[in-house]
């Protein structure tokens, strides 16, 4: 054999082994990830999580979610929204990235490109400019929906505000968000991203003394309708999403608080 053929050759070997073990760190750093995203991070408040109708929760540091394989999207997203963490810091928008904790594989961003909807964030980065990790941490496609640009610049924009203002006013709210992944939907983008019909957001209140609820339903499209309008019950929302919603709760403070749609306690001035 000549010595040109057996350099091609080792050459080849070395570069198959090279790809072979970078193969194998990618791998298993990827799994390293996914494992990460199961565990509790400190400042997540478990006892108010909701269940999941996947068993795909994924925690970050800053939010948790319940992610739909089926729809590439979180069927919700959960944190908690402090007194303490509401600033007015404005970071530098960075570029969305794949979720790599999810298991099943988020959805890419370029589903978005030319769909004509916005990447609406269920957890908006309004609600963490407490730090530039916090803040960035919201540019995942795991915490993204497609909303058209007017609802997500109005309505659901007034909304986010509101609940800024009530976690100011009450010392923190819990806060849950997603879109309703029921019925017949448009999808975008090469792998079928759902478009919700209606979004939904619900929050609890423990701090300022009694016990509170309140959860919005929205119809995908923009309104002029003050924010009251969009009051509902959460068994409401139970109902559409068979997601149960604070389950640790005792039994009779949960069925009272989740069959009510009044926004008594709840101030829209």
């Amino acid at each position: 054999m000549k010595k040109r053929t057996l350099y091609s050759i080792l050459a080849v070997l070395l570069i198959l082994g090279i790809y072979s073990y970078e193969h194998f760190l990618a791998e298993e750093e990827s799994a390293e990830i996914v494992e990460g995203g199961k565990t509790i991070k400190d400042d997540t408040n478990e006892y108010f999580l909701p269940s999941s109708t996947t068993g795909q929760i994924v925690h970050h540091e800053n939010y948790s979610l319940s992610y739909n394989e089926s729809h590439e999207q979180a069927e919700w997203v959960a944190y908690e929204l402090k007194k303490t963490h509401l600033s007015s810091t404005n970071f530098k928008r960075p570029y969305f990235e794949i979720d790599k904790a999810v298991k099943t594989g988020a959805a890419h961003w370029q589903n978005y490109k030319k769909s004509g909807y916005d990447r609406g964030h269920l957890c908006p980065a309004g609600d963490r400019r407490f730090s530039k990790d916090a803040h960035d941490e919201t540019f995942l496609t795991s915490n993204i929906s497609p909303q058209e640009h007017q609802f997500n610049a109005g309505i659901w924009n007034t909304l986010e505000q509101k609940v800024r203002y009530w976690a100011g006013k009450y010392d923190g709210v819990f806060v849950i968000t997603g879109g309703v992944l029921k019925g017949r939907m448009k999808t975008i983008g090469d792998e079928k991203v759902s478009v919700p019909n209606q979004f939904y957001k619900v929050l609890i209140d423990t701090n300022s003394g009694t016990t509170k609820m309140i959860a919005f339903l929205m119809p995908h499209k923009d309104s002029n309708q003050p924010l009251y309008k969009f009051v509902v019950s959460v068994d409401e929302i139970e109902e559409l999403t068979g997601i149960d919603f604070f389950l640790e709760l005792d039994d009779a403070i949960e069925n009272k608080l989740e069959a009510s749609s009044s926004y008594k306690g709840w101030s829209f001035n």
